[in-house]
This record gives structure tokens, sequence and C-alpha cells, in this order.
């Protein structure tokens, strides 16, 4: 057995508009984004899917309610599934951001985190899901930086390569968790300050 988990990523916010770096702001859904959030909601209907689990800032939260919104599916907002806080980058041009990344995987960013974190949140999400949802298929929205962790966690591809890789939107990317995955593994690293401690997937949003 294992988790199947269908990745995307929030729809188009204001801030993507305007090529700012959003970071741990809550973010706002721009009007195109919103009707990419409804598409989302249709192409994912019928697709087995037993739960969503989605990351706590706004624009995520936001895409995950106008996707569905009759509720049909129970839905985890988690912290583990944030973005990579940037810290006193937060606001900043993306292109001005995205030049700095390869600095930052193990250094976090001033006042914020590193990517290698991110991961370890990720890592940390992960194991809680193949404990409680082995069998199940599972929808994960969530940003780029959690992206980047399963590609990194279940494909085995560099964090560095990743990073550095220009971003190319697309409806979804597939992962498979196997049974028992990070049983063998040694824990997370010790949380950082001002890294989130999460809520290991128990709080519920509105259904």
């Amino acid at each position: 057995m294992a988790v199947d988990i269908v990745y995307e990523t929030h729809a188009m916010t204001t801030d993507n508009e305007a090529g700012l770096a959003t970071g741990w702001r809550p973010g706002q859904l721009s009007g195109y984004g919103r009707r990419g959030a409804r598409e989302l909601g249709e192409r994912r209907r019928g697709d087995g899917l037993a739960a969503v689990f989605c990351s706590d800032l706004a624009r995520a939260v936001e895409t995950v309610e106008i996707a569905f919104p009759r509720r049909e599916l129970p839905v985890h907002r988690d912290t583990r599934l944030r973005e990579c806080d940037y810290g006193e980058l937060t606001g900043h041009p993306v292109g001005e951001l995205a030049a700095l990344r390869g600095r930052h995987l193990d250094e976090p960013f001033p006042g914020g985190q590193s990517y290698r974190q991110v991961v370890e949140q990720t890592r940390d999400f992960l194991r809680d899901l193949s404990a409680g949802w082995d069998g199940f298929r599972i929808l994960v929205v969530a940003h780029s930086a959690n992206r980047w962790a399963l590609e990194h966690l279940l494909h085995g591809r560099p964090l560095a390569d990743l990073v550095a890789a220009p971003f190319e939107w697309r409806p979804g990317w597939t992962f498979r968790l196997p049974s028992g995955w990070g049983t063998d593994r040694p824990p997370p690293a010790r949380r950082q300050p001002g890294q989130p401690a999460g809520d290991r997937g128990r709080r519920r949003g509105r259904r």
C-alpha cells in the first residue's frame, strides 16, 4: 500500500501578479486566481480524493475553499505546509529573491528560514501522512518550496537544482508515498526559532 499524493500550488495572487515574494504573508487571490481555483476543483472532482491538506496561509486556504465550495471533502490545514519564510526579504521582488535562493539552502534568510528547514517540516508532515492515510489518495495545496521538498524527499532530486530552476506552472504533480515511509529515518532537525511547530494535521478547515 501507499499514499498517493496529488500536489497543486495555490492559485494566482495579487503578489504573484506584482512579482513580489509573499513568504509568510497571508496573500490574496486575484480575479485570475479565483478562476484558477475553480478550475482546480473542477479537474479534481471525481479524482478519488479522500481528503485535502493545505497550508494555513490565507492564499492556500482561499484556493481550497473556492475549489471545493460544497465542503465535500475533509480539509486539514497544516502549518508545516507553509511557504519558506523569507524574513526581511518578504515583499521584495521575486527576481531579487530568486538570485539568492542558492545561498539559503542551509543558511536561513535574514529573520526567516532556510529551504532545508522547509524540507524537515515536510518530512515530518509526510511521516504523519504515511501513518494515517495509507491506501488513500489525497490532495495537497501549498507553495513552491513545499513542492521542491516533495521532489527532494520522494524523487531524490538535489535541493540546489530545484531552487535554481525557473518556476513552470502545470495542473498538478503526483507523488507516491510508500507504506511506512520515514520510520527508518532519523527524526527531523530540531525546530529553529521562528519555525512553525505544525499541528501535525489535526486542525481541520471549515467543511
